[in-house]
């Protein structure tokens, strides 16, 4: 009876040590994992801080990629003018040299050839000063051209893909070219929705510049076309040139008196049409900014020869 009695006493000792045992593993556990969670919160905040971080570097790139998009078009379309220009400096070098050669080859003159000798040379120094004059007013032009054609880039970036827009400086005119697909309805001169908001952009530029004249021409390609209201893509075009020009006119307040509507059918092509990505080229509709044709006159007028 005595043995039963310990051996009880003995069991309830160790039951009581193993409960008090898990109980102190408890507490700790549940101390551990206090613990851990505190450091995952923190992990969390550090997390956001640095996502923040990285959208604001991403933007900072983004921002910087556009700007150095916008230097490089900038660079390119300087180079094309200066490389220019200094073509024409060669050829009027070229034709000043030849003839001061004939000059120098004459060596026994009379007086009366001498007196000619002198005009001649008046007239080369006056056609210098002319030379210069255009010049001088052909860079202004370019410098103009330029700045015009970075700023329809830069306006026209957003939201628009490259195949649908293009824009060039040439000679004395900007002139943007634009997808059919982008400004008409299929086989229309009806204007898209999409269309209205391109041509509002350009409006503005074109706004910002009162002294320029603009010409829309119309191009299609050579599949034949027939209607109620079309004979042909000479139709076509020159619809597709007056729906153009009545939004700049009527959605955007552009004078009337600057605007140049004109249809070139299926001709001046760009690509084959005997494929649908070159059939596709020459559908287009061309936006030319250009200088008004009385400050050409003013150019080309002897008496702003400076003195």
């Amino acid at each position: 009876m005595n043995t039963k009695i310990l051996l009880f006493t003995v069991l309830c000792l160790s039951l009581s040590l193993t409960s008090c045992i898990s109980k102190k593993k408890f507490a700790g556990l549940k101390s551990e994992l206090d613990a851990a969670n505190k450091d995952l919160g923190k992990c969390g905040q550090d997390l956001n801080t640095y996502m923040k971080r990285l959208e604001s570097c991403e933007l900072d790139k983004e921002r910087l990629e556009a700007d150095l998009r916008n230097a490089k078009s900038s660079t390119e379309l300087r180079e094309e003018q200066i490389a220019d220009l200094k073509d024409q400096i060669k050829d009027i070098r070229s034709q000043r040299d030849k003839q001061l050669t004939q000059v120098d080859d004459l060596t026994v003159l009379s007086q009366s050839a001498n007196e000619n000798i002198s005009e001649t040379l008046s007239q080369l120094e006056k056609k210098d000063k002319y030379i210069h004059l255009l010049q001088a007013a052909k860079t202004k032009a370019d410098s103009i051209n330029l700045a015009l054609a970075v700023n329809l880039k830069g306006v026209l970036s957003e939201g628009i893909e490259d195949r649908d827009v293009e824009i060039k400086v040439d000679k004395t005119v900007v002139f943007i070219n634009l997808s059919d697909k982008m400004l008409y309805q299929s086989g229309s001169s009806t204007i898209t929705p999409r269309a209205n908001e391109v041509l509002g952009k350009i409006a503005k530029i074109i706004q910002s510049r009162p002294d320029l004249e603009v010409m829309v021409e119309g191009y299609t390609d050579n599949m034949p076309i027939r209607s109620s209201c079309l004979e042909d893509n000479w139709d076509l075009s020159v619809k597709r040139a007056t729906s153009v020009v009545r939004v700049l006119q009527k959605n955007y307040g552009i004078d009337p008196n600057r605007l140049i509507a004109s249809g070139r059918g299926e001709y001046n092509i760009l690509a084959t049409n005997d494929t649908p990505e070159g059939r596709a080229t020459n559908r287009r509709t061309r936006i030319i900014i250009l200088p008004k044709l009385d400050q050409f006159y003013d150019l080309l007028n002897p008496n702003n020869i400076p003195n």
